[in-house]
């Protein structure tokens, strides 16, 4: 991916992860949320190992990579996807992506403590704004939101995906600066994910069943392969060129396109408070990939 654009990155990164949103809800039902995500990265995995072989891509690696790899498909591919299942279960999707949003303050932080990847204030000043835009997009949601019940739990389960995502995002980053390139350690973390998750839901007693209704079946597959191969190759890639502090103001962006698709779908009704969370999100789109005087060095992928 070293000819791609960065803005074609970032496009389809927000394009494919903004309708996954809505295709993980026809994983729910039939089949335990930890076998689904297993199932999920099973299929990715047997998408990319076997295309990196005939592209002809190097994939002898040392144990010690491997082991970077493993805790890749850890925190990236498979952990975060089983709390955030679970999070989805307590609470609406429009605030668990609004807790995920603070992805990019974590991103920033963690980048800074382990990366030493110094803050850019406009980054930072573009970060807020996007999800003080996000935040607003949902205000209605949020004031009806209730801690009682479910509700706490859905919080803290969100708050810990997050987590998870943004140290699965720093590792990342780390292997791609020590020479990794995304496409093999995706095949191979993707691999070791679905391993993780067939092993925890086999410690949990859940069954490996099977739903074969077409809605199962298609949203699998796109989740796998759009959603896991495609867009995390593009976004792993995009967080090597700009930095995980940029790269992930994506995540702002994602339920906005959900919003599209609610709009087409679910015959969303833009709202006041809608139209203006939008302008102040694309605000601080612009304002996060607006070039400023400092450039970070590309990272070979």
């Amino acid at each position: 991916m070293r000819g791609v654009n960065v803005f074609l990155l970032y496009a389809v990164t927000v394009l494919i992860w903004g309708s996954t949103w809505y295709a993980i809800t026809f994983q729910f039902g039939v089949v335990a949320p930890e076998v689904s995500v297993a199932y999920r990265f099973a299929v990715a995995a047997a998408v990319l190992l076997p295309y990196c072989v005939i592209r002809g891509y190097g994939m002898r690696f040392s144990w010690r990579d491997h082991w970077r790899m493993i805790v890749l498909g850890f925190f990236l591919f498979s952990s975060n996807y089983f709390v955030f299942y679970l999070a989805n279960m307590e609470m609406t999707s429009g605030l668990v992506a609004v807790v995920f949003s603070s992805i990019i303050v974590a991103n920033i932080i963690f980048g800074r403590i382990f990366l030493n990847h110094a803050i850019q204030p406009r980054v930072a000043v573009g970060a807020t704004i996007g999800i003080v835009g996000l935040s607003v997009i949902f205000w209605p949601e949020i004031q009806g939101f209730d801690l009682s019940g479910g509700g706490a739990l859905g919080l803290v389960l969100s708050l810990i995906g997050t987590l998870l995502a943004s140290a699965g995002n720093i590792v990342a980053v780390a292997n791609q600066l020590r020479g990794l390139p995304v496409v093999q350690t995706n095949a191979y973390g993707m691999a070791y994910g679905a391993m993780f998750m067939a092993i925890f839901a086999w410690l949990r007693g859940a069954p490996f069943n099977f739903d074969t209704s077409a809605e199962y079946i298609y949203s699998l597959l796109y989740l796998a392969v759009f959603g896991s191969v495609l867009a995390f190759g593009s976004y792993l890639t995009l967080l090597g060129r700009i930095g995980a502090g940029k790269g992930a103001y994506a995540t702002v962006l994602f339920p906005v396109i959900a919003l599209a698709i609610s709009t087409v779908y679910e015959n969303y009704q833009w709202s006041s408070w809608a139209i203006v969370g939008m302008v102040l999100v694309l605000a601080g789109n612009v304002l996060v990939l607006s070039r400023g005087r400092q450039k970070q060095e590309p990272v070979r992928t």
